[in-house]
């Protein structure tokens, strides 16, 4: 697949938090497999991961026919081989185009989707991942027993404003979802900018 460079799409905060998220993956990743990335968006993650670590192979994913061409002008850009053709993928449907992987990341979607693409994203990740395999998500989250951040919840206001459906998710029942489809709790990173990174593990 291949686009015109006006099909092109940059996110800033992308541009922002790409470095300190490829720091955690280079922690969390196998060394070598299929790295599913679901909500792809503008592509600039997915080619910023992929140049730094050339020993995985990924899967960009996205409903979005706008986003795919921009994921697919990058990859083309950069020359990269370590990546596939961007899949049409919605994470909150029942099936997903995709086989066995051995990871799966997810960079700032279950704050501005509906909770069911949440459910969907669990239930995927269970069916698809390899046992050990991690599922890594990004963004802001609101915690029980810590203080959400002023910025947080002023941005939490203005998602719900746009979309009553959308909004900062409980990272308890984000972790409560996940282990009804064998997604053990990893780790969590605290993150710049209030995010975090959670990462689950697949049951062996």
């Amino acid at each position: 697949m291949s686009g015109a460079p006006s099909s092109r799409l940059s996110a800033p905060s992308a541009l922002r938090n790409r470095g300190p998220i490829l720091d955690v993956l280079r922690q969390v990743l196998p060394a070598e497999g299929l790295v599913l990335e679901i909500a792809s968006g503008s592509g600039e993650h997915v080619v910023h991961f992929a140049r730094h670590l050339p020993h995985l192979v990924f899967q960009p994913t996205d409903p979005s026919p706008e986003a795919r061409a921009s994921v697919a002008v990058h990859v083309e850009a950069e020359r990269l081989a370590n990546v596939r053709a961007p899949l049409a993928l919605d994470a909150g449907a029942a099936d997903w185009p995709v086989g066995r992987v051995d990871a799966v990341a997810c960079i700032n979607m279950i704050h501005i989707s509906p909770w069911t693409s949440t459910l969907g994203l669990m239930a995927g990740a269970g069916r698809r991942l390899s046992a050990g395999g991690p599922l890594v998500l990004y963004g802001p989250y609101v915690r029980d027993g810590a203080e959400t951040a002023a910025s947080n919840l002023a941005f939490d206001a203005s998602l719900k404003a746009r979309d009553p459906a959308w909004g900062l998710r409980r990272l308890e029942d984000v972790v409560a979802e996940a282990a009804r489809h064998g997604l053990a709790l990893d780790r969590i990173v605290e993150m710049p900018a209030n995010n975090l990174t959670v990462v689950f593990r697949k049951a062996g």
